[in-house]
């Protein structure tokens, strides 16, 4: 199943982090770690956990004598987190699938997984595998972009490829802005098992140095970047341009502000 998923990495990674991670996962990464409960010699799992902007946050919030392990399918995006948080005592990254975790039943306190659940192909078993590894009782934190009418970025960059490419436009912009019903996910987590599940709308804005960056993170630190390519012409760079406009015209240049919009989701093991 792991090979049905978008694929980040390589190069990308670094565009990706650089581009898209300050702009539109800190200001959710914060929000999550804020959620979380926090107890002595706590454990935390963080699944989907790209460059580690999430595990920043949660770095900040845990004591000194808990355990976090950040997970990912792709090496390149670890790599990256390790790069850039460092070494600490309480902080493993390790590679795995959010849906074959390779930990015992009950060993954590908290499961969080940011923007994951989209590219997950079988979400009900992600959610079971979340639960087995949780301790009675324990946390579920997790988010997932709200649709594109509330998400001007994202509705931006789909009406600009449908406008470059009309006859095959890339599709991959589509799912990260696809598991958007609140209804769809509370009963996600409650036929895994979960107690005490909410979810909720969490508005943030958007901001990056320029529109430019914003419009590259999103092109080269995706797989947008394979589908542009396979497609020929207009080339990436070509793409990125168009699409900097579109988001100048949205939020501004220099620097770029928009509105974005995600569900948030806590639930009890």
């Amino acid at each position: 199943m792991a090979n049905e998923r978008p694929q980040f990495g390589g190069p990308g990674a670094r565009a990706y982090h650089e581009g898209l991670v300050p702009t539109i996962f800190e200001p959710y990464a914060r929000d999550l770690g804020e959620r979380l409960p926090i107890s002595a010699g706590m454990r935390v799992l963080e699944t989907a956990a790209g460059t580690g902007v999430v595990t920043r946050a949660l770095l900040d919030r845990i004591p000194q004598d808990a355990r976090l392990v950040a997970t990912d399918l792709s090496e390149d995006m670890l790599a990256i987190g390790r790069e850039h948080i460092g070494d600490d005592p309480r902080l493993e990254w390790r590679p795995a699938d959010a849906q074959a975790l390779p930990f015992p039943d009950a060993s954590f306190d908290a499961v969080v997984c940011q923007f994951g659940v989209m590219f997950f192909p079988d979400k009900p078993l992600a959610m079971r595998e979340a639960k087995r590894v949780l301790k009675p009782g324990g946390t579920l934190l997790l988010n997932a972009w709200d649709d594109f009418a509330h998400n001007g970025f994202a509705r931006v960059m789909k009406e600009t490829l449908t406008l470059l490419f009309p006859a095959n436009p890339p599709t991959f912009v589509n799912v990260p802005f696809s598991y958007s019903d609140p209804s769809v996910m509370r009963t996600l987590l409650d036929q895994a098992g979960f107690a005490d599940v909410q979810v909720r709308h969490v508005e943030h804005v958007a901001v990056s140095e320029s529109a430019e960056r914003f419009a590259r993170g999103f092109v080269f630190g995706t797989p947008i970047l394979a589908e542009v390519q396979a497609r020929g012409t207009p080339d990436a760079e070509a793409v990125t341009a168009q699409l900097a406009g579109r988001l100048g015209e949205l939020g501004g240049v220099a620097p770029h502000r928009s509105p974005i919009r995600a569900l948030v989701a806590s639930a009890k093991a």
